[in-house]
């Protein structure tokens, strides 16, 4: 996954909707997060999650801070981008912390999140895949990794496309912002080598090529993915039923007028 995380840092940067002297707030960060923006050459970011372990000087030379990503203490569009790396799926409201990084970000945001698939949902019921993420915490010494970082293992909240778009455009009913997606399939062969169900588990094994065909040829069926939520300057891309008034976005009259007739 950090290669994953890698390349798409990469194709954001490509196509230019990050550079690498923006100033970057990381959420529910850790050591991937700070290898790949450090290898992608970022030289503004700051790090945060709960860890009451940190001394403050771990992902130097990036700074870190004790932030909550469902209540980050920030102004809106405090940063040029934000980034949340298989995290949101730890706090009590996924969504609310996805509408937090967005408010607090000035260009857009980067998040990396289980998606919700048929393969996905039937790895579970064969217990290849978390309902709960229990390995996490156990492999903090049952102390860390869970909901909110604590010992309690969280549910792993998986997403779709269209659950991330209503969300977004829920929260941004003036701008229409553009969403950009990548996939990759991340293979759990330590969980694989882990289940009991030896059976099973053999049976994955001969089917992993299949699956990865089929992966390459479907990528929505990938079990990982990325999204990249570009934040567009409102004045320019307004729907058509508002217009600017003073420079503040309102409700088009003539609009209006045009597609329901008059109006009291």
């Amino acid at each position: 996954m950090d290669d994953f995380y890698f390349r798409t840092l990469t194709q954001l940067l490509e196509k230019r909707l990050m550079t690498r002297n923006m100033h970057i707030l990381v959420v529910c960060g850790g050591r991937s997060d700070h290898d790949a923006l450090h290898k992608a050459g970022f030289k503004h970011v700051t790090i945060s999650n709960l860890d009451v372990r940190m001394r403050g000087d771990e992902f130097a030379p990036f700074a870190w801070i004790f932030q909550d990503a469902e209540d980050l203490k920030y102004s809106d569009g405090t940063f040029d981008f934000c980034i949340v790396h298989n995290g949101l799926h730890h706090c009590y409201s996924p969504h609310r912390a996805l509408l937090e990084i967005y408010r607090v970000a000035r260009k857009g945001i980067l998040v990396f999140e289980p998606r919700d698939t048929f393969l996905v949902r039937l790895g579970v019921k064969l217990n290849f895949g978390q309902e709960y993420e229990v390995a996490a915490v156990a492999g903090n010494a049952l102390k860390f990794g869970g909901v909110r970082n604590c010992s309690i293992p969280n549910y792993v909240y998986r997403w779709s496309e269209r659950e991330i778009e209503k969300t977004i455009r829920s929260f941004t009913p003036i701008g229409r912002p553009r969403f950009h997606y990548f996939y990759a399939l991340r293979v759990p062969t330590e969980r694989l080598s882990a289940m009991k169900n030896r059976v099973v588990a053999h049976i994955i094994r001969i089917l992993l090529p299949l699956i990865r065909v089929f992966t390459h040829l479907f990528p929505k069926q990938c079990n990982c993915f990325a999204f990249a939520i570009e934040k567009l300057d409102v004045t320019g891309d307004l729907h058509p039923w508002l217009a600017l008034v003073d420079g503040q976005p309102t409700i088009c009259k003539d609009w209006v007028q045009k597609q329901y007739g008059e109006f009291k």
